[in-house]
């Protein structure tokens, strides 16, 4: 196991001392498909990175609504949790586990000393940022400027891409819950996808074209 982290972590392009420290501090985590593995108003006490598997962070309202932001895949942290760690406080977001998925959970007491003496750390945190900034930054761009039916192509296929399948394996009930709207509505858009030519739709599965 202590292989395969070393080689996560050098493929982040982390310096040998840091990956040992972090190797050395780190705890394993692992969590099933479907299991929240930061919810809203956890104590931000960890920073996870993705050895494998796949995570996807979600914002949540008062009222329980939720809507998907972006995908964590290996190799990679989540800027927020980051922010939280750094500061103290409390997430505002949930983060679930998309697949059967393996954590390293690093403490947040060393986060601010390492920023500080790596700039590996450095580089790896202000990467981060930039990363999940302009994913939410398509986001955005995506409620205010997109159609649903362009909103729902194009999470269709940043799955595709997160999952490394051409087959998503989601309810309809999922997709809209993850994109803030009704079943029916995605229901109906899914048939327009598919009459266009650029998905099929099978029993338990939607397969891109």
């Amino acid at each position: 196991m202590q292989e395969h982290i070393d080689a996560i972590l050098k493929n982040t392009g982390l310096e040998p001392k840091l990956i040992d420290e972090i190797v050395t501090i780190g705890r394993l985590k692992k969590v099933s498909a479907g299991n929240v593995v930061i919810s809203p108003d956890s104590p931000g006490n960890e920073m996870p990175i993705v050895l494998s598997g796949l995570l996807k962070v979600m914002r949540q309202d008062p009222d329980g609504n939720e809507v998907f932001l972006y995908y964590l895949e290996g190799g990679e942290t989540c800027a927020m949790s980051i922010t939280c760690c750094i500061e103290g406080r409390k997430a505002s977001y949930k983060v679930m586990a998309e697949e059967d998925s393996t954590l390293w959970m690093i403490p947040m007491t060393y986060m601010d000393s390492w920023i500080k003496k790596y700039e590996s750390f450095r580089r790896f945190v202000f990467g981060a940022y930039q990363t999940r900034f302009d994913e939410l930054l398509m986001t955005i761009d995506s409620v205010v400027f997109h159609k649903m039916d362009e909103r729902l192509y194009r999470y269709l296929l940043d799955t595709k891409q997160a999952t490394g399948s051409y087959e998503i394996h989601k309810t309809h009930e999922q997709i809209a819950n993850e994109l803030n709207t009704s079943r029916v509505v995605i229901s109906r858009l899914l048939k327009g996808l598919e009459r266009e030519g650029k998905i099929e739709q099978h029993r338990n599965k939607i397969e891109i074209l």
